[in-house]
């Protein structure tokens, strides 16, 4: 896909419809498959039985987590298996070596077989799990009133970023595009930026990946703080679906200002769309619902970790994340010991579970058990 060269003149009319055309507001999608609240019954049932209190001990063995018995293990050691070489521990790749080698198992095989080879190391604190999704998002070749937000290449002059930060958000959208990759409504683009990747389909039916290719080295900063004070949001519906929504409605100068907030500016290259999931950080195909996005400063690409999550703070959101996941990506907003994105697969209902995931984390390290100590 190749864009038009516009001047400085076009470019800012092309701008300046774009910020005076607002859209009405979309509904939000649908929740994903397995997520809808239960039908009513005629009769009331009975109050299920509490659930167990996390164990206070640092050091617990598999079967006393919360949630391990109704986990799907057989999905989670296919996911390990997949993944596990992006461990550099000895003992851990010593693991990956001897779940590669042996056959298919059942899913009492294969609990068996994490409990034989792991131990759970609680964190030291609560933290918080959010989720992310590989977006898929309409794009035009050329510009128009609605697709107005260039899909910038990476800037030739961008340089180590973690030494010189770049130039912000604010002045970024100042300059002339120069040449996009393609055209998009501007609020998809701050979300394919705040994903990553993404898949993009042109109106003439061709389908490209946005993949990731360097951000201007400003921290990340969310806007649905920012939103909810300004009393733009409700309080229980700062999810991704709600501010993507007022940004739609509000496209132009307002919505502008609520996205400039954010000084971060990520830059793409387009590739083939191969139908493949997206690669992380750990430079693999990330398994949906079974991939975290983790702070490298604290843990390492490839550790195995039990994610035990609850009391969602946003409207609609599924009470409990309970399971398996490997570190292997990084994120912008994703700083501090325990705090995880949990990647939720790609399209609208992956979209709208992710959006709607800000649960107090638990989080378990998995130490293999012939680790040294």
């Amino acid at each position: 896909m190749r864009g038009g060269v516009l001047g400085a003149a076009l470019t800012a009319l092309i701008l300046a419809a774009c910020a005076s055309t607002p859209t009405p507001k979309q509904a939000p999608p649908t929740p994903a498959a397995g997520h809808k609240a239960p039908p009513l019954e005629a009769r009331p049932r009975p109050r299920p039985a509490p659930e167990p209190e996390a164990s206070t001990e640092r050091i617990v063995p598999l079967s006393a987590l919360r949630g391990w018995e109704a986990e799907d293990h057989s999905a989670a050691l296919a996911a390990f298996r997949e993944t596990c070489g992006a461990a550099r521990d000895p003992a851990m790749a010593q693991v990956c070596r001897d779940a590669r080698a042996i056959g298919p198992l059942d899913a009492d095989q294969s609990k068996r077989f994490f409990e034989a080879h792991f131990r759970a190391e609680a964190s030291h604190a609560d933290g918080v799990l959010t989720a992310y999704f590989a977006p898929e998002y309409p794009a035009r070749s050329k510009a128009d009133d609605e697709f107005c937000a260039p899909v910038r290449p990476r800037p030739a002059d961008l340089g180590d970023t973690t030494l010189n930060p770049y130039l912000d958000r604010t002045a970024i959208e100042a300059q002339p595009p120069g040449k996009p990759l393609a055209w998009m409504r501007p609020e998809d683009l701050f979300f394919l930026q705040i994903q990553g990747s993404g898949v993009l389909t042109f109106d003439d039916g061709k389908r490209k990946k946005a993949l990731y290719a360097g951000n201007n080295g400003r921290p990340f900063v969310g806007v649905a703080n920012p939103m909810r004070d300004k009393g733009l949001l409700a309080p229980d519906n700062v999810s991704a679906d709600s501010i993507r929504a007022w940004l739609a409605a509000h496209r132009g100068a307002d919505a502008q200002a609520i996205m400039q907030l954010n000084p971060r500016y990520a830059f793409f290259t387009l590739g083939p769309d191969d139908g493949r999931q997206p690669v992380g950080s750990a430079n693999l195909p990330l398994p949906p619902g079974r991939a975290l996005a983790i702070d490298p400063t604290f843990h390492q690409m490839g550790e195995l970790y039990w994610v035990d999550a609850g009391a969602p703070i946003l409207s609609g959101a599924f009470p409990t994340y309970r399971r398996l996941a490997l570190a292997l990506d990084t994120g912008g907003a994703i700083k501090g010991d325990v705090r995880a994105d949990l990647y939720m697969g790609t399209g609208q209902a992956a979209g709208a579970e992710a959006g709607r995931v800000r649960h107090t984390l638990r989080l378990y390290r998995l130490i293999p058990k012939d680790a040294a100590p």
